[in-house]
């Protein structure tokens, strides 16, 4: 065991000393105090134990002088008045003081008191009460030694019932501080064991050797009962302390949310004012340089100055792209962006998208593919949304897909209902540790971004929240040099049905489809309302 405690100690000395535990101001406090107080206890716990010892105390404040009255006249039976009136007195003042006393420090304020000094002052009281009580097994002795009769061996079974009385009732005030309690009951202990053997007779000596091994009986009761009071206080000090930390982490959490809403107000102010700041000149650039590259007022006369027109122009609008994207985000992220829903097919929207892409897909030499399921039924959705959905993924695959790649846009039904779009490129791929980064606001892959265009990273995130806005999906599967392939999905919510016509009773007489009323050549459109009930979607085509 030595050795081991030995080399415990070298290999702490061979730490750096960087790494060596350092003990804390509020450990080297703590154990200061636990050395002022005597005792390997928390100073607070034994303070604790200190105020629900004085709390017991004045909770009942009649109990013992109750009680002490009661053998005051019982001890009339053998004892002269004038002794039984001097033990009732001192026993009286004695309680007198400790109540005093108790009352005293409970209304001290934690910082006045001290632990040690408090308690040794109770148990010095405790023993002056214990005294008095212990002259109750000696008055009347002599009286009781001269005379042999039932009333002599009456009052000493009294006296004995006396101390377990005495015993018990000490047990349940002064357990939280054992040394209060051994204090006030060894004296009487001893007493009633004194007379009991000055008797001489056998009876008395098993009577006597009871006392003493009921007092120690009592004396582990009552450690037991200090254990569970130090136990309860422990375990509300811990309650305290979650409460105080839940309570300081709750402040730290309102003050960052706070700060958090300041900052997204003080965000969306200054995107507020770029907007129209940056948009103002962007303009006027754009827009002259257009002129300046047509010559519209006139040949410039230098071809490098048309180049160099056709560059500012194409820089410009690069740049107002950027500013409308992080516009776009900053509105879906405050909750502001509306959705304009109309009937629609997913399908025209890819086929949009795919001509708008095709002349830089040709360019850089790609191949588009499209897939598209037959018969879909029209969608209730924001056309806008969609197509800039689908035109984010298409420039996506654009960017990342190296020269003679392959671009697929597939459009199809889900297998509860709802539509998909999917693009797949043959792109470089994601890493799988870097998907969380690519789907974060300017986050782009280190792969992608050696070998890819030039971009902001705003691309997925617009479209991850543009889709989560109409209730759908976003799903992005990668595989390092195999590609990359990104589904979107719209719920079955959002798909039109058409239904049967409402006719009146009767009308199925009418054999002529011109006497049709207008509604029966036309079906109606339904889609699964999301709150559970059907909601009637205007028709294909209808003025809105």
């Amino acid at each position: 065991m030595g050795d081991n405690v030995d080399s415990e100690a070298k290999a702490e000395r061979r730490k750096p000393r960087t790494q060596r535990p350092r003990r804390t101001d509020d450990d080297l406090k703590a154990y200061r105090e636990r050395l002022t107080h005597g005792t390997t206890r928390k100073p607070e716990f034994d303070y604790e134990l200190m105020t629900m010892f004085a709390r017991n105390e004045t909770s009942a404040p009649l109990a013992m002088p109750a009680l002490c009255f009661i053998f005051y006249i019982a001890s009339m039976f053998w004892a002269t008045f004038l002794e039984a009136t001097t033990w009732i007195a001192i026993v009286s003042i004695g309680k007198v003081y400790m109540l005093d006393q108790c009352r005293r420090l409970l209304t001290l304020p934690r910082s006045e008191v001290n632990v040690g000094q408090w308690r040794r002052h109770f148990i010095r009281i405790e023993f002056f009460n214990g005294i008095a009580l212990a002259g109750f097994a000696l008055i009347g002795f002599d009286e009781l030694q001269n005379a042999a009769t039932p009333a002599t061996f009456s009052s000493h079974v009294f006296i004995f019932a006396t101390l377990m009385v005495v015993l018990a009732i000490r047990m349940t005030f002064a357990s939280t501080l054992p040394h209060v309690f051994l204090a006030g009951t060894i004296p009487m202990t001893l007493a009633v064991a004194a007379r009991l053997f000055a008797i001489g007779d056998p009876f008395y000596y098993a009577l006597a050797s009871m006392a003493v091994g009921i007092h120690v009986f009592f004396v582990y009761l009552a450690r037991g009962l200090q254990s569970t009071a130090l136990a309860m206080v422990e375990y509300r000090a811990e309650k305290d302390s979650l409460i105080s930390e839940l309570e300081e982490a709750t402040a730290i959490s309102d003050e960052a949310r706070r700060r958090a809403e300041a900052a997204n107000k003080a965000k969306s102010r200054f995107l507020a004012t770029m907007s129209h700041e940056l948009r103002t000149p962007l303009n006027a650039i754009m827009g002259f340089s257009e002129v300046m590259e047509k010559e519209l007022l006139g040949p410039v006369g230098n071809d490098s100055y048309r180049e160099y027109a056709r560059n500012i122009y194409s820089s410009g609008n690069h740049l107002l792209h950027i500013i409308n994207e992080i516009l776009d985000l900053s509105r879906i992220e405050a909750g502001r962006y509306e959705l304009h829903e109309d009937t629609i097919r997913l399908t025209d929207i890819a086929e949009d998208c795919e001509r708008l892409v095709k002349i830089r897909a040709d360019a850089k030499g790609l191949h588009i593919v499209e897939e598209f399921a037959d018969d879909l039924p029209q969608i209730w959705a924001d056309p806008r949304a969609l197509r800039q959905i689908c035109l984010n993924l298409l420039s996506n695959a654009l960017k990342f897909t190296p020269a003679g790649g392959r671009i697929s846009i597939v459009v199809g039904h889900t297998m509860d209902g709802g539509q998909y779009l999917t693009v797949r490129d043959t792109g470089p791929g994601i890493p799988e540790d870097e998907i969380p980064r690519v789907l974060q606001a300017f986050g782009q892959g280190s792969l992608a971004h050696e070998s890819a265009e030039g971009g902001t990273g705003l691309g997925l995130p617009i479209v991850q929240n543009l889709i989560q806005l109409h209730g759908g999906s976003f799903d992005l599967k990668s595989e390092l040099r195999k590609g990359t392939e990104v589904t979107v999905t719209l719920p079955r919510q959002r798909v039109l049905h058409a239904v049967a016509p409402l006719q009146p009773l009767g009308m199925e007489r009418h054999r002529d489809p011109d006497m049709a009323p207008r509604n029966a050549r036309q079906p109606r459109l339904r889609a699964a309302s999301p709150y559970g009930s059907d909601y009637p979607y205007p028709a294909a085509g209808s003025a809105r």
